[in-house]
């Protein structure tokens, strides 16, 4: 009874503890055996102040003459290409200390051929074989390169693409391949994509065969590891980040400077991002305690009835010590002796096995979590903690049993006659106002409070007021047998006549039921959160193909691509606006090439765009401006190239974006507009601005002008789904005197694309020589929490484990009562149906109270956090800053949860206790009168 919890506060401990990376764990990780990594802090070459940790970085002087204002690059072809704002390189070896050992650590993409097509993989140039890049990696087997022609590629890597160690592998447009020699994995990223080369064995030559744009659009990040004589000190980084480099120290992350010390945190920059870093590990530690203290309280919950049937079946045998002389100190003390006993037995037992178990499924949880634990980690005073947590346990539990066996007559004892059982009628009482008094903790920490340890407080004491109540609800359960067949008519009437028995096992199921609901609720309402968070650019599963300029003569082409390689089901296709001659189709940025932009209403605009900005605004104004409809803006995203989010087609596109408005589709047939973006609506009409050339806009900031043509619009109920603010039919085009040009496609897909399907049309687009887009909306991907994974498995072994336990119980306390029934001739499947439904009784009624109190601490943890939130953003406010949003802090119940436990537990234990209960009862002695 005791053991099985003991094995999962330990099991749970341990597997937190080991996944937990100490502070050097990470920098050996990351930095290997060296000192430091230097690399360019993206600057240009100008001093850099630089937070100790987490690579923030802010130019000393961040000044347009620091800066190069345009990069030139030159293509194959002679053409010239510019880029605005981007900072010239900085080489971070001019931050080396002299004498250090330096080795280089390179990364790029490439297009990698594999069995299925082509794979966009990063490239490493790392000699993983040296010292001081040891910890790293991680080799799983074969060996790292040593020829310039060998490569290791990541387990993940080769799982998706179809290759092994010994296969040749060779990049798209280079002449070279490659042997894989070995595997081997990042520890901290289990399912990572990755080739690892020795350096200069292929990004350098790869890049010669590469334009100089998609150089630009992805460059080589050179760093470099370095190790020096003695630490890479606060002053060294500090030194180096006046030649615009950026150092990641090991010294620094084992001994944090003062924050005095870091000239980062002077800086505006620095001091805002103070606004966002506390509180998660309040509400982590709340969380715990909560679910922690929920667990403990089974351990005392489920020993308790178990000591008390054992002292019952031992009645005879501490009959005979009354009648022997014994009095009731003695009794006393051999029922707390036993406690004591079994305490210590569950604790060593318990503790070893949870230490077991994790070994076992360790590559389990790091599979999960895709991070290798750093090793085992056993904290000595905590698992010492448990142990005695345990003994304590098997003394209290043991004391009421105790107490009650002694007062027990000797006649009574040697005859077996229980006597009359009073329910206790004060600790429902209590356990009433203190459910009241946690409601009302709750309730004041979700308006008022922004602690977590309030809200967690307040829970607590719901859920043990709760518990107080248990024996009260389950004599209200026990009026549904009037309604019941006899075996679980029979199930639930022994169960409210044995309360003692019964309200301990329901009120462990209970906790560990509201622990399991408490963590999913919480875990589902910040999966929400995320997943509100996530700006999709599509429906799920959809697929756009998109093209401007030069590309847009290989739509057909790779039309045909997706539609040989994806479940295709359907195919929109979309135009644009453009402005000029026929070449402009094809040179958007050309001279005599215009656009067209939509025109806003000044009434429509955000008081944040008027010439003050919101620097001269209140506070109270700022705030204003969050709940003001012209300031909210759009947060959707668009998988094709769109001109202000507007293309030219019909009813089809409402489709494939999940529009279902059947006005806005009659809407598009009669000729008018559909616009989701109100800002945008003027008086029944949508306005557009023809720009003639956009090389000849002004460049002092203010707004082009043009030709206006009013075209009649509908206003959909929609949001801007998916990036596209307006859908204009083709005849309202040419009506205007708008040209327009194909675009690209959406398609709907009757199932997600998998994995293979992806790199065979990357081949096929590949080999068409093209870059047009092809995008696939996967979706939002939640990632594994082990935490929560660890506390949610320990709760769900509980639910079963009490069950179990408690038919157990009931089972051996009412033995008296099936003999009898098999000696009247009772059939042998009535003891299995009997059993069943006893342990499904007391599930049942665990089950249902568990999920109605486990709702309310994860409630109570979610709005605690949504007050911390909200007095972040009003500290934003305050500071000036006028790009944040009002918080959002959804809180989810997850019903499919919920559903599952009520109906699923009680059906798999009753049925698991009534296949393991034997249809007879074995053949006792009879008793000697």
């Amino acid at each position: 009874m005791i053991a099985l919890p003991i094995l999962g506060v330990t099991a749970a401990d341990v597997t937190i503890r080991s996944s937990q990376l100490t502070t050097a764990q990470k920098a050996t990780r990351d930095l290997g055996a060296a000192d430091a990594r230097l690399r360019d802090a993206g600057q240009g070459p100008q001093p850099v102040y630089q937070a100790p940790v987490d690579g923030d970085v802010v130019a000393v002087d961040d000044t347009p003459q620091k800066l190069s204002e345009e990069v030139s690059v030159t293509q194959d072809d002679g053409s010239v290409v510019t880029s605005d704002g981007v900072p010239a390189s900085v080489d971070p070896l001019a931050a080396a200390p002299p004498g250090a050992r330096v080795l280089s650590d390179t990364s790029g993409y490439a297009p990698v051929r594999t069995k299925f097509g082509l794979l966009d993989v990063e490239v490493r140039e790392l000699k993983a074989a040296d010292p001081l890049a040891a910890g790293i990696t991680e080799l799983v087997r074969g060996r790292f390169p040593t020829a310039q022609d060998e490569m290791a590629a990541t387990t993940g890597f080769l799982k998706s693409s179809g290759l092994h160690v010994g296969s040749r592998v060779s990049v798209r447009g280079f002449d070279r391949s490659y042997t894989v020699v070995g595997a081997y994995d990042l520890p901290s990223q289990l399912d990572a994509e990755q080739l690892n080369a020795l350096p200069g064995a292929f990004l350098a030559p790869y890049d010669a065969t590469r334009s100089q744009v998609d150089k630009l659009m992805q460059p080589a990040t050179p760093s470099y590891l370095v190790a020096v004589r003695g630490d890479f000190t606060w002053d060294m980084v500090k030194q180096a980040n006046t030649h615009g480099v950026y150092v990641d120290s090991r010294e620094v992350r084992l001994h944090l400077p003062a924050r005095s010390e870091v000239p980062f945190y002077t800086t505006p920059f620095g001091r805002s991002s103070v606004l966002y870093g506390g509180g998660s590990k309040a509400q982590a530690i709340a969380a715990g305690v909560t679910i922690g203290g929920l667990s403990m309280l089974e351990i005392c919950l489920l020993a308790g009835p178990a000591f008390a049937v054992g002292a019952r079946r031992s009645r005879r045998q501490l009959g005979l010590v009354g009648a022997n002389g014994g009095d009731r100190r003695h009794i006393r003390a051999i029922v707390l002796s036993s406690g004591l006993v079994i305490g210590a037995a569950a604790a060593v037992v318990g503790t070893l096995l949870g230490v077991v178990v994790t070994v076992l499924l360790r590559g389990t949880l790091e599979g999960y979590v895709g991070q290798r634990f750093g090793g085992l980690t056993l904290r000595p005073l905590e698992l010492a903690g448990v142990g005695a947590l345990a003994v304590l346990t098997g003394v209290l539990a043991a004391i009421v049993p105790a107490v009650t066996a002694s007062r027990q007559s000797v006649l009574a004892s040697l005859t077996g006659r229980r006597g009359m059982r009073r329910a206790n009628r004060v600790l429902p009482i209590v356990g009433f106002y203190l459910l009241a008094l946690g409601v009302g903790v709750v309730f004041y920490a979700t308006m008022h409070s922004d602690t977590s340890y309030t809200a967690a407080g307040g829970a607590a004491l719901a859920e043990f007021g709760l518990v107080m109540m248990t024996p009260a609800i389950i004599g209200a359960f026990g009026r549904l047998g009037r309604w019941l067949p006899l075996a679980p008519r029979l199930a639930l009437r022994d169960a409210v006549r044995n309360r003692g028995r019964t309200a301990p096992a329901v009120a462990a199921v209970l906790a560990a039921v509201a622990g399991s609901v408490a963590v999913a609720t919480y875990s589902a309402s910040s999966a929400q959160e995320e997943r509100q968070a996530y700006i999709a650019q599509l429906p799920r599963g959809e697929v756009a193909v998109g093209a401007v300029g030069e590309t847009a003569g290989d739509l057909g082409q790779v039309r045909a691509a997706v539609e040989k390689n994806y479940p295709v089901s359907g195919r929109v296709d979309v135009s644009r606006l453009y402005v000029g001659p026929d070449s402009c189709t094809r040179q958007v940025a050309a001279p005599g090439c215009g656009r067209v932009d939509l025109v806003m209403p000044q009434r429509n605009k955000c008081p944040s765009d008027s010439t003050s900005g919101i620097a001269g605004m209140t506070p109270e104004q700022r705030e204003a401006m969050a709940y003001d409809w012209r300031c909210k803006g759009s947060l959707s995203l668009s998988a094709l190239p769109l001109d202000n989010g507007v293309v030219v087609g019909g009813p089809g596109v409402l489709h494939v974006l999940g529009v279902r408005d059947g006005a806005a589709e009659q809407a598009l047939a009669r000729g008018e507009t559909v616009l989701f973006d109100r800002a945008y609506e003027d008086h029944g009409s949508l306005k557009l601005m023809v720009i003639a050339d956009v090389t000849k806009e002004p460049q002092d900031g203010s707004e082009p002008t043009g030709p206006v043509k009013a075209v009649p619009v509908h206003l959909a109920a929609a949001r801007v789904p998916y990036g596209v603010t307006a859908v204009v039919p083709q005849q309202v085009a040419a009506s205007a005197g708008l040209r327009t040009t194909p675009l690209g496609s959406y398609y709907t897909t009757t199932q997600m694309p998998t994995g293979k399907q992806r790199q065979a049309l990357n081949s096929d687009v590949a080999k068409i020589g093209t870059e047009t887009s092809v995008y696939l909306e996967r979706g939002y991907v939640s990632g594994g929490n082990l935490i929560l994974l660890a506390l949610t498995l320990f709760a769900g072994v509980i639910t079963i484990g009490a069950a179990g336990i408690s038919t157990g119980l009931a089972q051996t306390d009412a033995e008296p009562d099936l003999r009898t029934l098999a000696a009247i001739g009772a059939a042998g499947q009535v003891r299995r149906t009997l059993s069943g439904f006893q342990c499904a009784a007391v599930a049942a009624m665990g089950v249902v109270l568990g999920s109605v109190a486990g709702v309310l601490p994860a409630v109570a943890l979610r709005r605690a956090d949504l007050h911390r939130r909200l007095d972040e953003y009003h500290r934003s406010l305050r500071s000036g800053w006028g790009d944040v949003t009002v918080p959002h802090v959804p809180v989810v119940v997850p019903w499919g949860t919920l559903a599952l436990l009520v109906v699923a537990v009680p059906l798999g234990a009753g049925l698991l206790a009534a296949a393991v209960t034997r249809s007879r009862p074995e053949l006792a002695r009879r008793a000697e009168g």
